[in-house]
């Protein structure tokens, strides 16, 4: 398991005798009478010997970080690899109880050339002394009390190669609206930065990123494309339709090896569709399956199959992707790696904080966002808040909009050219026309108590003055955006540190100071 987990190289002792002895046969009684030989002509200084003359025959550039061997069978050769290797070495001495270790044999190898009973083997000298070894060990592990896993988690914490600190590598981005903020464009701006960008939520929702065309997610991170060298996560909290991920992955070519979608997310199956078509358009839903999938995960627990939830380890087309999430976050949290999570929808859609029944599926501030994904709260260094300067909610049932607006009044309040808005203020997933209303301030005060955000993000910035399209730098403002950004400030309590001005590549004026 280290070797599959950490890239460990396992060398056997046996190796080690045979690279010595060329001559000796793969003979299990042999092998051991020569080990025993050995080690009473020199104490067991051999094996130390025999694995650096191994180690010098690596390339160098293969040379693996972490060497297992397996297994050392006195003090002597104990002694021998700490005084060549130093600090370097972690004896972890395995015991189980003599049933068990009979048991394991007739397992695993009772038909060994020149073994017939397990007595030949364990009443050799060295076999009946090995438990000697426990008194100088640095982790004594009683097997037949643990499963192999828990072996492995123990021994993974004695060489220290997990984080032993909670590393505030994690940055958030959540909408703090009703969704349609822009977070695409700032994902896509910051991705660059990150190794690892991590996406809950399931295809309700389109992110769309410039680009020639126009880039647009629904299950990936916006920053795919932006950000190449980093790899790509979906949290066991992500809702999957697995015709539409396909088709995004072979859309942004994505390679195998690059993308890990958790075994536990959930699959939207086709009566998931049909039915929220026909009961949840009374509220505007996008109909697309996920809030009737999230609501099977919990309603058939108890179903036998076909008939429960299927989720992603049960889809031979994502078998090449599939993972344990938190295995892939503990190594980014390791290495300090930087972690972009991204967010989907708004605040104010969320299923437990905004204005049921008009909501989604699931909690969509940074604490849920966190939770789908599996990351603990102390791993967060920022959460980044997007707020359009003037939000909109999907047309028709939607529920209500304060302020409610319209696009003729914002175009020519910001002298931009008429019908202009209209015609491109359609949602991603559904094409609906989008209803618009004046900026909420208690919104905005709202979601601020219920994210906590380092920073905030303005986005639409050209809708407050068409002149803010040639801004390239936060003084080239209006006068009018100026005084917007301060007043955000002055409710949110946190910085606005950054400003999407228009949907093109240069349209995002970064004063962040992180």
């Amino acid at each position: 398991m280290l070797a599959s987990k950490h890239g460990a190289l396992v060398i056997k002792t046996r190796e080690l005798l045979q690279q010595l002895n060329p001559e000796l046969a793969d003979d299990r009684v042999a092998l051991q009478k020569a080990g025993e030989q050995r080690d009473r002509k020199d104490k067991g200084a051999w094996i130390a010997e025999a694995l650096s003359l191994r180690i010098a025959q690596i390339a160098e550039n293969d040379v693996p970080g972490l060497v297992v061997v397996d297994s050392v069978r006195i003090p002597g050769q104990v002694d021998a690899l700490r005084r060549a290797f130093g600090s370097l070495v972690h004896h972890i001495h395995l015991r189980a109880q003599p049933a068990t270790l009979e048991s394991r044999w007739r397992e695993r190898d009772g038909k060994s050339p020149g073994i017939t009973r397990y007595e030949d083997l364990s009443n050799s000298t060295t076999e009946r002394n090995v438990d000697r070894l426990a008194s100088i060990a640095d982790l004594v592990v009683e097997t037949d009390r643990c499963t192999a896993d828990a072996v492995c988690v123990r021994a993974t914490a004695l060489l220290q190669l997990y984080s032993r600190s909670s590393a505030r590598n994690v940055d958030v981005l959540v909408g703090g609206q009703y969704g349609s903020e822009g977070k695409g464009n700032i994902v896509a701006h910051i991705a660059p930065e990150y190794e690892l960008l991590v996406r809950v939520g399931g295809p309700n929702a389109g992110h769309q990123v410039f680009g020639d065309p126009v880039e647009v997610y629904y299950h990936l991170p916006s920053g795919s494309e932006r950000a190449p060298r980093a790899k790509i996560l979906l949290g066991a909290g992500a809702v999957i339709n697995v015709e539409k991920l396909l088709l995004e992955i072979q859309t942004h070519k994505l390679e195998k090896g690059r993308l890990f979608i958790d075994r536990n997310a959930l699959v939207i199956e086709e009566r998931d569709l049909v039915l929220e078509k026909e009961k949840l358009h009374v509220i505007g839903s996008t109909g697309q399956g996920v809030g009737a999938a999230s609501a099977r995960r919990i309603i058939d627990r108890g179903q036998p199959a076909p008939d429960n939830v299927r989720q992603a380890k049960h889809i031979p087309e994502l078998r090449d992707y599939l993972c344990d999430a938190q295995e892939i976050l503990e190594a980014a949290y390791l290495r300090q790696a930087p972690i972009l999570l991204e967010g989907t929808q708004g605040t104010s859609l969320s299923l437990l904080h905004g204005p049921y029944p008009f909501v989604t599926s699931r909690d969509t501030t940074a604490q849920g966002c966190l939770s789908d994904a599996g990351i603990a709260a102390s791993r967060v260094r920022r959460v980044i808040m997007v707020c359009r300067t003037y939000p909109i909610r999907v047309g028709g049932t939607s529920g209500d909009l304060d302020l409610e607006t319209d696009w003729t009044t914002i175009e020519q309040r910001a002298g931009l050219e008429a019908g202009s808005l209209k015609a491109k203020e359609k949602t991603t997933t559904t094409k609906r026309d989008r209803r618009v209303g004046e900026f909420d301030w208690v919104q905005l005060r709202r979601s601020s108590l219920l994210n906590a955000p380092t920073d905030i993000a303005i986005t639409f910035a050209d809708y407050i003055s068409a002149k803010n399209k040639n801004a390239y730098r936060f003084e080239q403002l209006s006068p009018e955006s100026l005084r917007f950004v301060d007043e955000v400030e002055r409710v949110s309590g946190s910085r606005v540190s950054l400003i999407s001005t228009d949907f093109s590549w240069r349209n995002v004026i970064d004063r962040r100071a992180w």
